[in-house]
């Protein structure tokens, strides 16, 4: 990293996980509109390339393109590799991949709350040491790591979900304070339930919180987190419901938020969700 050269020191290079669709795109393309060049992230490799090629149609900036399924411990390192070799410098790092399943602990396959945490977890905490060395050597960079207002509290049906946002929160919040004299920040981005695919592949379209009337767009999602992250703000929870959501826990005793997420997390018709 010590070795760059003037222009890739000077280049604005932001790297967005999960790009393909939801809130990593609406990211990507803010990122895009303000002039920063492009490395997309994402299993799907075809609907990457339409990303990109849509990307670099309407705002004309370099976007990169590769593939990886964080749920493969060695994603992170190649991912890091393909930059290094094309000479692409991460000035912005966006770890946005993330995905939940919804139902009870003990019926969940124990591969898919395994592959939960290495995608919520340990992949962005990968990503983020690989990266911030770099940063630091410019004394300059942006990393925006997507939680959820699910990390204020405990998530019955959707425990190891929850309990993988609250990491990203409280990471988010220490390495912000670690970092706030290098000219590098850390924001976590708290998103109440938002428009996307998340929903559906987390089977849970039929519950109180997936048919909630105040859902935000992904847009409106992704530019209060860009905002937020440029402005250097260590939490940005987007939307006046989601930041009265994520206070309310701290007022009342836990059991009492855990009925309450209980409640919102089942079934609309008390059958199930899907």
């Amino acid at each position: 990293m010590a070795g760059r050269s003037s222009d890739e020191a000077a280049r604005r290079c932001a790297l967005v996980t999960g790009a393909s669709a939801g809130i990593g795109l609406s990211l990507a393309r803010r990122l895009a509109e303000d002039g920063w060049d492009l490395a997309l992230t994402a299993r799907n490799d075809s609907a990457l390339n339409a990303v990109a090629a849509g990307v670099r149609k309407q705002h004309g900036v370099t976007v990169l393109v590769v593939p990886a399924d964080l749920t493969d411990p060695g994603a992170p390192g190649a991912i890091q590799e393909s930059l290094e070799r094309n000479g692409f410098p991460v000035a912005f790092l966006v770890n946005n991949a993330g995905f939940g399943t919804w139902g009870p602990f003990a019926a969940q396959t124990l591969d898919s709350q395994l592959d939960m945490l290495r995608v919520n977890v340990l992949a962005l905490t990968e990503l983020t040491h690989r990266f911030l060395p770099g940063m630091l050597a410019l004394g300059r960079g942006r990393v925006l790591n997507v939680a959820s207002t699910a990390a204020f509290q405990p998530g019955p049906d959707m425990a190891v979900y929850y309990a993988s946002k609250a990491y990203v929160l409280h990471f988010s919040e220490a390495l912000s304070y670690e970092l706030r004299e290098t000219g590098v920040t850390v924001t976590a981005l708290c998103p109440g339930p938002t428009e996307s695919e998340f929903q559906d592949r987390a089977g849970m379209t039929g519950t109180r919180v997936g048919a909630n009337p105040l859902m935000m767009g992904a847009d409106a999602v992704a530019e209060a987190g860009y905002r937020g992250a440029m402005n250097g703000a260590p939490i940005v929870v987007p939307g006046a419901a989601n930041r009265l959501g994520s206070w309310l826990p701290r007022f009342v005793p836990r059991a009492v938020a855990r009925r309450a997420t209980a409640f919102v997390n089942s079934p609309r018709s008390g059958g199930a969700a899907g």
